[in-house]
């Protein structure tokens, strides 16, 4: 059996697609970057099979796999061609066994050449927790809420430069207007997943820009020790006026559902306070999106200034939201520390 360990199971080439032969709700919770659902069995099969399992016997649960597995065969010989016109394909279940050896026989049969990955999922889980435990080297580029630093980012990358987004990973931006305009969330595992692929994708000597952030981004957090690295990593803090600011945040909000709006409002309201809560609500009513932004800009630039205390940094003043004039100025700075 062409089982491999997890290194050259991930090191194919990308038209050999990876087939995650569990069940639909396993693959929901997290599985591989790139990996195509290739379910064995239903959520509601493989559930009757555990219990079966569990209760009864093994030799029944066995069985119970195989009714179910028999009259699929054609249908999955047929999704896999679909998917793999070569013939050949990559397959991985939750341990490396009863499932993926499965369809690892049936593809074979088939004609096609399957490589199996050894331990399964479990394993490759395994080495997401792994690699997020390792330091790499970082430029973490800080700023008040409305400096543009993701324009920044991506103007760095425009210029070649490692780019670490943890924003657009985690479908976030962060604040409480963060999930306006953004996909849904991954959840905490795929967020782990993505982002372990994002860090092996990155050149591993030089220093990658990534966005200063607190330890959570919406509803997934930093593993703590790429949080405890970017908190002791070069922060190059982006000085942009007040005024630019409010006027980019304005204009960037002001295309969104005012319902949008007014809902992130009230997720703080017990931080703004009652009267700046209504001021801003009312400022959204009326449509007088600089207002609104400048009342909540209050509250975050506190926040922010105060999570600042203690940590060494660089201040790059900006004139201006120019991305591409910004991304020149911030790595003036950090050239100037090397």
């Amino acid at each position: 059996m062409p089982r491999l360990p997890l290194t050259d199971f991930l090191d194919q080439p990308t038209e050999v697609p990876i087939l995650d032969v569990r069940a639909p709700v396993e693959y929901a919770h997290g599985h591989i970057p790139g990996a195509v659902s290739f379910p064995l069995f239903s959520d509601e099969e493989r559930a009757r099979i555990g219990t079966t399992y569990k209760q009864i016997s093994q030799d029944r649960a066995v069985l119970l796999g195989l009714d179910f597995f028999g009259p699929k065969m054609s249908q999955l010989v047929k999704l896999a061609q679909k998917l793999a016109p070569h013939k050949q394909v990559r397959v991985h279940c939750w341990r490396g066994g009863m499932r993926s050896g499965a369809v690892l026989w049936l593809l074979e049969l088939a004609g096609f050449r399957v490589q199996l990955l050894d331990k399964g999922y479990k394993d490759y889980r395994r080495g997401v927790l792994t690699a997020l435990d390792q330091p790499r080297p970082l430029w973490v580029l800080g700023g008040l809420t409305g400096s543009g630093k993701t324009d920044v980012l991506q103007a760095l990358a425009a210029r070649q430069q490692p780019v670490l987004d943890l924003e657009g990973l985690a479908h976030h931006k962060g604040s409480a207007f963060g999930s306006i305009g953004q996909p849904v969330q991954p959840t905490q595992e795929q967020f782990e997943n993505n982002l372990a692929a994002a860090l092996q994708a990155l050149p591993a000597e030089a220093r990658a820009w990534t966005e200063d952030e607190s330890r959570t981004i919406g509803a997934v957090h930093l593993p703590t020790a790429l949080y405890r690295h970017m908190q002791t990593s070069p922060l190059i803090l982006l000085e942009v006026p007040r005024t630019v600011r409010v006027r980019k945040l304005a204009e960037e909000y002001g295309r969104h559902d005012p319902a949008a709006l007014a809902a992130s409002i009230l997720r703080i309201r017990k931080r703004l306070g009652g009267l700046v809560t209504r001021e801003a609500l009312a400022a959204i009513g009326e449509e007088d999106m600089e207002k609104m932004v400048s009342l909540v800009l209050n509250y975050y630039d506190r926040t922010y200034t105060h999570g600042l205390t203690g940590r060494p940094l660089v201040r790059v003043p900006a004139p201006t939201a120019n991305a591409d004039e910004n991304a020149g100025l911030v790595l003036a700075a950090a050239r100037a520390l090397t």
